[in-house]
């Protein structure tokens, strides 16, 4: 593990020092690959790729590679996939395209409430007429009224995140799927969590967003997937690239390429390990009073899960662990801006305070565990001892 710090205290639950980031959700250490890959085409594919000479050609090679490869896990056509400038950017261009090219059938949009906020404020922003499918103290929508929705008339598509970002439950997709097909509606995956982690939803979509940065392929880029059947109509101007004009990074894109096949390559076994190590962390997390460990125990994602404490607030818990130096994160949304409670606990039923979500990089040891689940149980107990409410 890199970066070394040095405080002024002796950390909690051993003498440790080094800075141990176990908030890896949504944004993994880059591979030695990815680095490798990303400095190759910086190198090799400086050049713009839409040119003709020989330097634009390399670098669309390189470009036209990677398309394929992603493509490749995705269950997609080399032509039915787009890099955008983030997975945001993904979101927020296939949200309204999808309502332009589907106009006709309706505005509804058929969600669950607990997607990401990126998808969720895209449907608000493009004016849709969203319906928000229930979901259980899992996370986990209510696949018969899902269908029930998307069966009725207006709908435009439907909106289903594969696993969830917050709690790590992975959603019925092959159910919702089902109920899709059957209302002619197409279905928009938001796989920005599984990929790289559990198997891609291969021929489970009609567009799919994913995120590099989860499975490790760095910053700076987004892949949108879009079946050639589904139809859209672009709401902005023509450009030679025809998602995201001006193009996208491509040493990004082919450092995203090359560490999804990596990702690919040791899913199986990275997944292993981290669930074992994972399970380790809910059961300890279960053992301290007033503590509610969160998400499906089973069906989730391997290198993720999220407990909430009563009694403390997430933002407090986040900033005496990082005294100590380790990194962890918060379902809820605390920043120096907000700090209102997680649309995603809220929707479950659960705690929606004193939330954290610890997800798993690809090189966290066993030792890295460890030694947070030496400090977690003292962490909280000083937390909650500033606030006045040990012993309740």
């Amino acid at each position: 593990m890199s970066g070394e710090t040095t405080p002024s205290h002796a950390p909690l639950g051993g003498t440790d020092r080094r800075h141990l980031n176990l908030d890896a959700g949504g944004n993994s250490r880059p591979t030695e690959l990815g680095r490798t890959a990303y400095l190759q085409a910086l190198e090799d594919g400086w050049a713009d790729p839409r040119r003709i000479h020989h330097d634009g050609r390399r670098a669309r090679a390189l470009f036209d590679g990677a398309r394929e490869a992603v493509a490749q896990v995705l269950g997609a056509r080399t032509e039915e996939v787009w890099f955008a400038p983030s997975p945001t950017a993904a979101f927020h261009a296939v949200v309204p395209a999808l309502l332009q090219g589907r106009k006709r059938a309706g505005n509804t949009v058929v969600t669950s409430k607990v997607e990401r906020s990126a998808l969720l404020n895209g449907l608000s922003f493009a004016g849709a007429d969203t319906r928000h499918v229930a979901v259980d103290q899992q996370a986990r929508i209510d696949s018969e009224q899902f269908a029930h929705e998307v069966a009725l008339q207006g709908v435009a598509f439907a909106a289903l995140q594969h696993a969830n970002h917050e709690v790590a439950t992975v959603q019925p997709l092959e159910a919702a799927r089902e109920a899709t097909r059957a209302a002619q509606v197409p279905l928009l995956v938001d796989a920005t969590s599984s990929i790289g982690h559990l198997p891609a939803p291969r021929d489970l979509w009609d567009a799919l967003v994913a995120s590099p940065a989860d499975w490790g392929g760095g910053q700076g880029v987004g892949v949108l997937a879009l079946k050639a059947r589904t139809r859209t109509r672009r709401t902005w101007p023509e450009d030679q690239d025809a998602w995201f004009p001006g193009g996208t990074s491509l040493p990004a894109v082919f450092a995203a390429a090359v560490t999804l096949q990596e990702a690919e390559r040791e899913r199986l076994q990275r997944a292993t390990r981290a669930h074992a190590l994972v399970e380790r962390i809910r059961s300890a997390a279960a053992l301290i009073p007033d503590v509610q460990v969160l998400g499906d125990p089973s069906a989730r994602l391997p290198h993720m899960t999220t407990f909430s404490c009563l009694y403390v607030d997430s933002e407090a818990l986040m900033s005496q662990f990082d005294r100590i130096g380790i990194a962890v994160g918060s379902g809820s949304a605390c920043t120096s801006a907000t700090l209102e409670p997680s649309h995603v606990l809220a929707a479950m039923g659960v705690l929606t305070h004193g939330n954290v979500r610890v997800a798993l990089d690809w090189d966290v040891s066993k030792a890295d565990v460890d030694r947070f689940l030496a400090a977690l149980p003292q962490v909280i107990a000083e937390v909650r001892g500033s606030l006045g409410v040990d012993g309740l």
